[in-house]
């Protein structure tokens, strides 16, 4: 993997935006598996020492994945993601928000607009993610939203490089 592989992460509080720019040393079509099958999602998306659980996904308009992020405790923290636009390979947007294990929504939520491209075997992956009110936005990064997206990109990059080799 090279290492100096490009990384932003801005927030603009003014339009309640999340910005993250992240280039990976993989195709973009591994890249845009592991954002869109339940079975990587599961391996990267959760900080260490937290994992991630799919309770169910469905990866199509109107579809969602319902999943958890759960401590090493036993703690489960669920949200729900339902997606609204995609365009294979280049681009999908969904609506997240966290949620109880039954699945009843904690509003407000926030819209995720992920952009995939590649040049010269380096895949960029361009995420803006908009939240509906500036608590939110403020509660993600109180959360450690920023330092946990940090470790999961982290994780999400040895996952590559291991399904790279195969």
């Amino acid at each position: 993997m090279k290492k100096d592989l490009k990384f932003d992460f801005t927030v603009d509080k003014a339009i309640k935006t999340v910005y993250i720019t992240r280039e990976f040393d993989a195709e973009l079509a591994l890249v845009w598996d592991a954002f869109t099958k339940p079975e990587i999602l599961d391996q990267w998306v959760a900080p260490k020492p937290w994992s991630s659980r799919t309770k169910y996904m469905n990866f199509e308009v109107g579809g969602k994945r319902f999943y958890a992020m759960v401590s090493p405790e036993g703690l489960e923290r669920w949200a729900v993601q339902e997606y609204t636009s995609i365009t294979p390979k280049t681009n999908f947007k969904m609506y997240n928000t966290f949620a109880d294990k039954d699945e009843n929504r904690e509003l407000p939520g926030s819209d995720w607009d992920h952009t995939f491209s590649e040049e010269n075997g380096i895949t960029k992956v361009n995420i803006a993610i908009f939240n509906e009110s500036l608590e939110r936005l403020e509660k993600m990064i109180e959360m450690g939203f920023s330092e946990g997206f940090k470790m999961s990109i982290d994780n999400l990059e040895k996952v590559l490089e291991t399904l790279s080799q195969k």
